[in-house]
């Protein structure tokens, strides 16, 4: 597999006087996300001292014993959908991934009107009490990357000849933000040695925005036009990728596309996705002066993951979101 993702410094995206930079970023996102919606991002803020103690605290936990990570397991948040799943706990196209987790997602107290509606996966997280300091590592790392990500929405928007802030008026004002640690073991459960099979299968993400770190090990795919590309960790650089509701939102322009994960390195695998997505409540509906997918698209994709379109969908981010998780947690869907 050979080709390489471009490589995009938003640095000049924090400077709003920089009119000049926004439009070479804007520029160089456009191109991006037409071509493969799969990018490196530098520039980002994302401290590495962040991400170091991240991936320590992060390590210290999956090396708990079994019992004591699934004092925190995902049916305990109930629907808030927040805590740990075992390796083989998680479905993509119905087969399991040879990964464990842990979800959270933005902290909202019992008070937070959201939750007091029992609206779906909004509510608190469940840390574990080993190790202590996996709790202000996961925040830090939260915080950095939201505004990484919000400050890149900036440039997605002038990218798509929009003023700058008109996500953050319209679909991030109370983003849905969701995080993810996985861990992509050598080996699976019970001595059964499951290398070579999947951690993820092919898939794409659901919302706008996905910007991951990954350890050292790397193993993650992209499916390109030309074919699948490794995505290997590039020092001090997040990977960024768009999600099936921008795709639906710029009626194809922008593309999701699928990826995969393989865990060769014969070693544990670390990975941290961040997913900041569209308000779960608003409305997903293509953008002003946006040409609506053709006839082809708007009835199938035949070279998507899971044969369908999301130029199809009709409703709110929340109904889409919970019609895709459903179908990875099936045991929690009730």
């Amino acid at each position: 597999m050979t080709g390489a993702l471009p490589i995009i410094d938003i640095s000049h995206l924090y400077d709003p006087s920089d009119a000049s930079g926004h439009r070479v970023v804007a520029a160089e996102i456009a191109a991006a996300c037409e071509a493969h919606g799969f990018f490196y991002l530098v520039g980002h803020g994302v401290g590495p001292d962040v991400l170091t103690e991240l991936e320590a605290q992060s390590r210290a936990f999956f090396a708990r014993p079994a019992e004591d990570k699934l004092r925190i397991a995902m049916p305990i948040a109930g629907r808030a959908w927040r805590g740990y799943f075992p390796v083989g706990g998680e479905l993509t196209s119905g087969r399991p991934d040879l990964k464990e987790g842990l979800y959270f997602g933005t902290e909202l107290g019992a008070d937070h009107p959201r939750v007091r509606a029992g609206l779906p996966m909004h509510g608190a997280n469940l840390w574990p009490d080993t190790p202590t300091a996996l709790r202000p590592a996961v925040d830090a790392y939260i915080a950095a990357t939201t505004r990484a990500a919000s400050a890149l929405m900036r440039g997605v928007s002038l990218s798509l000849g929009l003023d700058a802030d008109y996500f953050d008026r319209t679909y991030t004002r109370e983003p849905t933000v969701l995080f993810r640690i996985f861990n992509y073991p050598a080996r699976g459960p019970d001595g059964v040695d499951w290398n070579g099979s999947w951690g993820v299968g092919e898939h794409t993400d659901y919302g706008l925005l996905t910007l991951l770190a990954q350890d050292r090990h790397g193993g993650l795919q992209v499916r390109t036009p030309s074919g699948w590309i490794e995505a290997p960790p590039l020092e001090g650089a997040l990977v960024c990728n768009i999600g099936d509701m921008l795709e639906r939102l710029t009626g194809g322009r922008f593309k999701s596309t699928p990826h995969r994960v393989l865990n060769a390195s014969g070693k544990a695998r670390l990975s941290f996705p961040l997913f900041f997505d569209p308000d779960f409540l608003a409305p997903m509906q293509p953008l002003p002066g946006t040409m609506v997918a053709s006839d082809e698209a708007a009835s199938g994709e035949a070279d998507r993951w899971d044969d369908a379109s999301v130029h199809q969908f009709d409703g709110t981010y929340g109904e889409y979101l919970l019609g895709k998780v459903a179908r990875v947690f099936p045991t929690l869907a009730d």
